[in-house]
């Protein structure tokens, strides 16, 4: 959807709107930050988010993976920059078509900086002078296809000699096909207001967005300001506290909330935020101004977040398996020409893109792995980890690039017990028996309606452990599972052929929507992915040790499983299957208490006790 339409929208609802600028990291490790921020941030509701081109035109690759991402993925609006410098028309060109092609449909037009190594600026042979040049030529070679911003700056472009001469050369871009204005940075709220008028004197009559910049601090805040006029009040508040770093990002939050009031009073469409991939200061702003609440972020239409991409604007379900691995999810799938909408048919066999050929990967390289997740020598290494995780020590695991979700917070506790037994959860959701559809927790969809969830429970499990867990499951008539490790051994007691709904709403108006399913020829796909996973995560350590070979062991031999319970009533039916095991291990701890307290001394330690070795006892 191009911005100028979400624009004209807020306006006639009566709401300003806000949005990101990011830019594209040097390192693999920045591109990994940049993409939980921007996916953290998403929630707040921006209208859309920019990505720079880079300085002096470097760094394209980099800058089309983040809206490729953020697009896909994360289901935000991007408007891509795209400049002149070291950018002749035929880079221009394949520019222009991968951003089409992953679902990109605006962007922001500009000159650009001079190339490194160059004080001044010139054109690159084939190249274009202008931004109001690059303006015309996106629209002459892609018509209206895209929306398309430019800059404008409010005490004028350095290289100007009046503001007169500068207004002049921004209406000439606005002229050209520009659709909206996007300014530089600025301080002076009155001074900006009176700039904006200027604009409209003289013809420009495009929406015009102001670009605040959160003070992070002093030196980069006196290296901005270059050029900028600042109120006093801004100057006496800031030299105070010049060596304090806190005060400094809390003094900017308070800028930066006066600020935004006051745009809001003059006026203004909306405002945007030049974030330089930082995020606490935005969101502080954000909220201190009265546009977000501090725990009402944005509602999400599905249960998941929907993608951008033009040719998944029908999607509207989805395997529960990728919950935690979405863009692995978007990757695997890129390649379909349809995407299931209202309800996935018995008869459809999903083809999943080959892992060899886009390849599995974790967050984190190796030696960051470790650090995250530690050596494993034993299970209980392992068990140990799994519990830090939902207790929130740790915040991801191979299988999950993201904090446990919101919703398996309500059934933390049965998460931990679970783990610690050896039934190593990579996926869950609590039953939800119509929870409203603008609950801060489970909902989703249009206001007015009730969501629903079947409990679902996703883990590994020893091959023993599966055997015994197969026999207890016929006491249980509302279960479901499926279970499969490495080499395809299914066991299940489905017909396979059938999808089960385990999230559904009823909105007004509407038909009943299924979002999430569990289906038997998508689990088989995902089951190869997370044991790949398994071999990933092992070669985070040397050859022939300890740890490496434990999870080489476990991801041949273990099984995934996954269980739904259709009784969505139950609030914690789903755990009645693992009492067995949660009574034996407190007996067998407790038994254990006991023996330590008539030791005569002996130095035994109930908690160091193997869990393995606790149940068995």
């Amino acid at each position: 959807m191009k911005i100028i339409d979400r624009i004209n929208k807020g306006q006639e609802e009566g709401r300003p709107l806000f949005s990101f600028e990011y830019f594209s990291p040097k390192t693999a490790q920045g591109m990994v930050n940049l993409h939980d921020r921007i996916e953290r941030m998403c929630y707040l509701g921006p209208e859309f988010i920019d990505i720079t081109w880079g300085a002096g035109g470097s760094r394209p690759a980099a800058t089309i993976e983040v809206v490729s991402n953020a697009q896909k993925v994360y289901g935000v609006e991007t408007c891509m920059h795209l400049i002149c410098t070291n950018n002749p028309t035929d880079k221009i060109d394949k520019a222009l078509s991968e951003a089409r092609a992953c679902g990109n449909q605006n962007i922001l037009a500009l000159r650009g900086d001079p190339p490194h190594g160059q004080s001044e600026w010139s054109a690159c042979e084939g190249g274009l002078n202008y931004a109001s040049d690059l303006v015309r030529y996106i629209r002459e070679t892609h018509g209206d296809y895209f929306g398309i911003g430019v800059a404008g700056y409010p005490e004028k472009h350095p290289e100007s000699s009046s503001m007169e001469e500068d207004l002049r050369y921004l209406k000439e871009k606005v002229d050209a096909g520009a659709d909206f204005i996007v300014t530089q940075l600025f301080f002076d709220v009155p001074m900006f207001l009176d700039w904006v008028k200027a604009c409209r004197a003289i013809g420009i009559t495009c929406p015009i967005i102001p670009g605040v910049m959160p003070i992070q601090a002093y030196a980069s805040f006196k290296k901005n300001i270059v050029g900028v006029s600042v109120p006093q009040w801004i100057l006496d508040g800031i030299e105070p506290i010049k060596n304090d770093d806190q005060a400094i990002r809390a003094f900017g939050v308070e800028v930066g909330i006066k600020m935004t009031l006051d745009l809001i009073a003059g006026g203004v469409c909306g405002i945007h935020y030049y974030t330089f991939n930082l995020e606490r200061s935005t969101r502080l702003i954000l909220e201190g101004a009265g546009l977000v609440s501090k725990m009402d972020y944005i509602k999400k239409n599905m249960p998941w977040r929907s993608s951008f991409d033009e040719k998944r604007k029908e999607e509207s379900v989805r395997p529960i398996f990728w919950a935690n691995r979405q863009k692995s999810y978007i990757s695997r799938t890129d390649a379909w020409d349809e995407f299931p909408n209202g309800r996935w048919g018995d008869s459809r066999s999903p083809a999943y893109g080959d892992l060899d050929r886009y390849g599995v990967y974790l967050k984190y390289r190796a030696e960051e792995a470790v650090q995250h997740w530690g050596i494993p020598n034993e299970v209980d290494d392992i068990c140990r980890l799994f519990v830090k995780y939902c207790t929130g020590e740790t915040l991801t695991l191979p299988w999950s690039d993201q904090a446990l979700a919101l919703e398996s917070g309500t059934i933390k506790e049965h998460l931990v017990e679970l783990n610690s037994l050896g039934y190593l959860t990579i996926n869950s959701q609590p039953a939800v028996n119509g929870a409203k559809s603008d609950d801060k927790i489970f909902g989703w969809g249009p206001k007015g309606g009730y969501v629903y969830q079947k409990a679902y429970l996703e883990f590994f499990v020893s091959p023993e452990t599966l055997e015994k867990l197969k026999q207890r499951m016929a006491k249980f008539a509302h279960f479901t599972y499926n279970a499969m490790n490495k080499a395809g051994d299914l066991h299940t007691n489905t017909n396979g052929s059938k999808p089960n709904a385990v999230t559904w709403g009823v909105f007004p108006g509407r038909e009943v929507v299924q979002p999430t399913i569990v289906e038997l020829a998508s689990f088989d796909a995902w089951k190869d992915e997370a044991f790949a996973l398994w071999e990933q995560w092992s070669r985070c350590y040397p050859q022939q040790s300890k740890p490496r070979e434990l999870l080489q062991q476990m991801g041949e031999t273990w099984y995934l499983v996954n269980i739904v319970n259709n009784d969505y009533h139950e609030k914690d039916g789903i755990f009645e299957l693992f009492q067995e095991d949660v009574l034996a291990q407190k007996v067998a701890k407790a038994a254990l208490a006991d023996v330590a307290a008539t030791s005569n001394g002996e130095d035994i330690k109930v908690e160091s006790v193997s869990i393995a070795e606790a149940v068995k006892a």
